[in-house]
């Protein structure tokens, strides 16, 4: 068998597996706005625990986005119940990763809107993989492609919500 078609398979694959992820980190951002889910509390160095971009409402927005795609693929797949648990797990798992990508950046003290290359792009893929492992770890050539593809999926993103004014910077 070809080797491209093999790769365009796993390629494709990857990006149908992470869908209840990448869905609902993006209705996350959409959806979101108003109570931070952190409700303004501070650590004893004085910064936010998470901070304002991590809202209540974007949480049950992309959790509820996540489930919504993981029935969906349980409907085609034939395992609805597999599927919604799966895209619930992958949704918040998701968010929780962004969460705690945040919490890192302000113990970093790198402030909301400003650049931490690697762990912008990826900290809702590795919280959604570890909430959904309980169910299925993917292989480790897998989750190297899950990370590189989400590497260009969302720089690609990014880039064009720039340019039609969505967002202030392009990263």
């Amino acid at each position: 068998m070809n080797t491209d078609i093999i790769n365009i398979i796993d390629v494709l694959y990857v990006i149908y597996f992470m869908l209840p992820a990448y869905m609902a980190n993006i209705s996350g951002l959409v959806f979101g706005g108003g109570k931070p889910l952190d409700m303004g509390m501070s650590l004893a160095d004085g910064r936010r625990l998470i901070g304002d971009g991590v809202t209540w409402r974007g949480t049950a927005a992309g959790t509820f986005v996540g489930l919504v795609v993981g029935i969906i693929q349980g409907i085609i797949s034939g395992s609805v119940i597999t599927g919604a648990f799966t895209g619930l797990l992958l949704g918040f798992g998701a968010l929780m990763g962004d969460a705690a990508g945040s919490f890192i950046k302000r113990r970093l003290r790198i402030d909301r809107g400003r650049p931490a290359p690697i762990l912008d792009q990826l900290d809702f893929v590795f919280g959604a993989l570890i909430l959904v492992s309980p169910i299925t770890v993917p292989p480790l050539d897998q989750i190297i492609l899950i990370m590189l593809i989400t590497l260009v999926l969302h720089l690609s993103a990014n880039i064009i919500a720039y340019l039609i004014g969505m967002k202030d910077v392009w990263y």
